[in-house]
């Protein structure tokens, strides 16, 4: 576990995020971040999750300065196309649908400030999805799960059952790559062992 010299302070709602954390070992404080959330033209899935993470920490830091913040940003790119959250249960059922049968990638973006200079990664994991029925999708969407997930989809809940394999980091796809988080604030992240 890392000690303290000042309070990580996490911003981000996430639940999932905080539990990753938590069950790391992990002592922090949540601080969300309110920043727009919306890619710009052009932009690359990989650079568009920074660019997120870096605001969401930036503006937590402003009112942390002497902390140190963790901030990260999640989506699903299939095809190019970023699929982020469900704005509703039909646009639920159309990821769900797209993501059937297929291999997509997450992809996370952290950014850690602990003063300066302040550290901007990303991490990729591959996952492939078993052919989904149009009932089980149905069903699914009832449930409530994808609502508030990237991709409509959550790993660690129900969706487990259609997931084939995954090629990186699984802590990725839940939402937060925690290996890399602790080499981040390990390696130079306001934080010491």
């Amino acid at each position: 576990m890392l000690r303290n010299l000042a309070m990580l302070i996490l911003a981000s709602a996430s639940p999932r995020r905080a539990e990753l954390l938590r069950n790391a070992g992990f002592e922090f404080r949540v601080a969300p971040a309110h920043v727009p959330e919306y890619p710009l033209p052009g932009e690359e899935p990989a650079r568009y999750v920074e660019r997120l993470a870096r605001s969401k920490a930036q503006a937590v830091a402003a009112l942390f300065p002497h902390n140190t913040v963790l901030a990260a940003d999640t989506t699903v790119v299939l095809d190019r196309q970023l699929l982020e959250k469900p704005r509703d249960a039909a646009d639920a059922a159309r990821m769900l649908r797209l993501l059937s049968g297929r291999t997509h990638q997450v992809i996370t973006g952290v950014c850690v400030i602990a003063g300066a200079p302040e550290r901007l990664e990303h991490e990729i994991t591959r996952v492939r999805m078993d052919t989904i029925s149009e009932s089980d999708i149905e069903n699914y969407i009832a449930t409530g799960e994808p609502m508030d997930k990237a991709g409509a989809y959550a790993i660690q809940g129900i969706a487990s059952r259609w997931i084939s394999y995954i090629e990186g980091c699984y802590f990725n796809v839940v939402g937060l790559p925690v290996g890399r988080v602790y080499r981040m604030l390990k390696n130079g992240g306001g934080k010491q062992l």
